[in-house]
């Protein structure tokens, strides 16, 4: 063999996938030079340019750990099947398997024929069984033990539904929603950003006109201090929760404020209150700032309430470690800051204290997300508050750090180049390490699902692509020379789906961009919501607009992403003039147009052929639009918030840093360009005609 014949037999014995097809259809390659390097990210020991017995002293290397593992890592096994597994005991030694169920009851394994041959490695022979599991093994987290002469051992077993059961009625009785970025939407009593306290009156808002649930963007974990980031999709930390968006004047200490200190919070309050009806870009840094001033007096506050105490300890011993060790490496991090707001308070304070000041915050969080949910669903939602759940998370962030051991630090997730973002994304987030996280037992992956999934009534899960493969990119590298790694899907998608089923929530996942056709496939049997948006779906043989009653009954369907303009922005091209200002792609904005334009005219004319669209104004575009997507077959269907208000400007621009445009953090406004608060919604005939034509037809 030659060294590349043995560096891709190595790679594909990590995972690694050897070519994929490009969105234009080209079979690609990624080069030598990446796979090594990703492949020393996993924690091999090549050198640059490896030889021939380098490379094949790691295969064999490879080969041998699998022959001598008592058990697998771990053992995913759906209702109804009897898994197989093998187990490796010294040759012509016994074994024993059996199962510790999560209740602590326990159930045999029962073995298998197996011939294949010894093994031996190192001076010891070493022998392979199977077994599998019996088929009628409950739903949940259970452990399987292997006992020998000389040796015992146990990994976890997972036992999954076969399909998400929360989604079918859905299916059987369509609903639509709002989306919202949260941070946009403002009230009167918000502090320049949407908060809890907003989220819930948001959802009353929309609720009032049919709605049944409100999509909001990931509100993950930022730096514990300022400067923050703004992508709420780069978060610090995606289990725990951003106490930027906790509502200070909610906090149930408040009322217990003196006057003098409530003076205080609201003079460093009001110039934030202020910036409410500007259409400039959100600053979260003074914002961020105001708020930690604020919430540790309310902390100090509650420290000396003994039942606020209480029930502040029992979250935490509920949480366990990973709460612990966020709230440590915020506190170690906030204890270095040198900002007004802690470089007082950390010389003041030891490092403990400071973490459960970051605990207590996210205490908060928890209650006013609750709260949240509550009004949603006593409003009459039957779904309430869908959270986002991002693809990954900074790499100098909480989880880059407490979860370092199942990451992959010197990789960074991305997307290959494609039509809309020609030199590809590097969205710099260290990507799982899927054989650590098969070794933990999927353990941090389900941790992070239930915190997301408390007090919410679905989740939309960014990429849900990442289930199958990730596209790797050597960090520091070009997204052009990454590489796709491949997961466990049937571990990744189960898991997701035990933890949603037993949270009752539903799932959506957005599955568009470069993908093989399987993959939908798996959503749709596995019970999954996809994600359709009208300008992505075509139909065979032409490749014309999708009609209207061919689009997936298991999907979330609608106009537009938070990746796109507003639609009467999109249509007007306003992604084209930034793409070309930013010089983003080869092509020149007249070319973009007229290539968009055809397009556009095509799906505008797929809309009035089901008689969803008269007239051919922006708003009647907008409001047909919506119509056409509220008639298709699909489960879900969302209206995005700013068509309700007639909004144009772009909220995020893909492939562009802060430095070139202000992503995410364009607050809510109407046509003119003039801020509109959640009071201001329900009398605005735009929203009202908007959320008219996203009615789902009866029956």
């Amino acid at each position: 063999m030659t060294n590349a014949d043995l560096l891709n037999t190595l790679a594909t014995s990590y995972g690694f996938g050897l070519h994929y097809r490009s969105a234009n259809g080209q079979l690609t390659q990624p080069p030598q030079s990446s796979l090594i390097y990703l492949l020393r990210a996993l924690g091999l020991s090549l050198s640059e340019d490896p030889t021939a017995e380098e490379l094949q002293f790691h295969i064999d290397a490879r080969h041998q750990h699998r022959a001598t593992s008592p058990l697998p890592p771990c053992v995913v096994a759906t209702e109804g099947d009897e898994q197989r597994f093998t187990v490796h005991v010294h040759d012509g030694h016994p074994a024993r398997v059996w199962i510790t169920l999560e209740d602590g009851g326990q159930r045999e394994a029962y073995q298998d024929d197996n011939w294949t041959p010894p093994a031996t490695v190192d001076g010891v022979t070493w022998g392979e069984a199977t077994f599998h599991v019996p088929g009628d093994l409950p739903l949940g987290w259970h452990t399987l033990h292997l006992e020998s002469d000389d040796l015992d051992a146990d990994c976890t077993l997972i036992v999954v539904p076969a399909a998400l059961r929360t989604n079918q009625e859905y299916v059987d009785t369509p609903a639509y929603g709002v989306m919202a970025q949260l941070y946009s939407v403002r009230s009167e009593r918000s502090w320049g950003i949407g908060d809890f306290a907003d989220l819930a009156a948001l959802s009353e808002v929309v609720a009032a006109e049919g709605a049944d649930y409100l999509l909001i963007n990931p509100v993950h974990a930022a730096e514990p201090v300022p400067p923050v980031e703004d992508s709420p999709y780069l978060p610090s930390s995606r289990r725990f929760v951003n106490p930027i968006y906790i509502a200070v004047e909610s906090v149930p200490e408040w009322s217990g404020l003196d006057p003098e200190t409530r003076d205080d919070i609201a003079q460093l309050a009001a110039p934030l209150k202020a910036t409410n009806r500007s259409p400039e870009p959100i600053e979260r840094n003074p914002i961020y700032s105001a708020k930690l001033a604020a919430l540790h007096e309310l902390y100090f506050r509650a420290e000396e309430d003994p039942q606020r105490r209480d029930a502040f300890d029992a979250y935490i011993a509920a949480e366990g470690e990973g709460l612990r060790d966020f709230g440590l490496w915020c506190a170690r991090l906030a204890s270095t800051d040198r900002s007004p707001t802690h470089s007082q308070q950390a010389s003041e304070e030891d490092t403990d204290d400071l973490a459960r000041f970051y605990m207590w915050l996210q205490f908060v969080a928890d209650e006013q997300r609750r709260a949240a949910q509550e009004r949603a669903t006593a409003a009459g939602m039957r779904i309430g508050i869908v959270t986002d759940l991002a693809v990954g998370v900074h790499p100098g962030g909480a989880d880059a750090a407490t979860l370092r051991d199942v990451l992959v630090p010197d990789a960074s997730v991305g997307a290959p180049p494609d039509q809309f973002t020609q030199t590809g994304q590097d969205w710099s987030q260290p990507p799982w390490n899927p054989h650590a996280l098969a070794a933990a037992g999927y353990a941090p992956w389900r941790d992070l699902l239930r915190t997301v999934l408390r007090h919410s009534g679905g989740v939309r899960v960014d990429h849900i692509l990442g289930m199958f493969r990730l596209f790797w990119i050597p960090r520091t590298g070009r997204p052009a020379d990454g590489a796709y790694m491949n997961y466990d899907h049937e571990a990744m998608l189960g898991v997701l789906a035990l933890e949603a089923e037993r949270a009752g929530a539903v799932v959506v996942g957005e599955d568009m961009g470069t993908f093989e056709p399987w993959v939908q496939d798996v959503l749709r049997d596995k019970g999954l919501l996809g994600t359709s948006v009208v300008w992505f779906e075509s139909a065979p043989p032409d490749n014309s607009p999708l009609p209207q009653n061919q689009y997936r009954h298991l999907a979330l369907s609608s106009v537009g992403t938070h990746d796109l303009p507003p639609t009467a922005g999109y249509l007007r091209g306003a992604h084209n003039e930034l793409r070309v200002e930013l010089d983003l792609v080869a092509d020149s904005l007249e070319e973009l147009n007229a290539s968009d334009a055809a397009w556009h005219a095509a799906v505008l004319d797929t809309a009035r052929e089901a008689g969803a669209l008269e007239g051919d104004t922006d708003e009647d575009r907008v409001v047909g639009l919506t119509r056409f997507i509220a008639g298709t077959p699909s489960a879900l269907t969302c209206t995005n918030l700013v068509d309700m208000v007639g909004d144009t400007r772009i909220q995020n621009q893909p492939g562009t840093n802060a430095q070139q445009y202000p992503n995410w953090r364009i607050p809510l406004c109407d046509a003119s360009g003039t801020p509109v608060l959640i009071e201001e919604l329900a009398d605005l005939p735009l929203f009202r005609r908007v959320a008219r034509a996203s009615q789902r037809p009866a029956g």
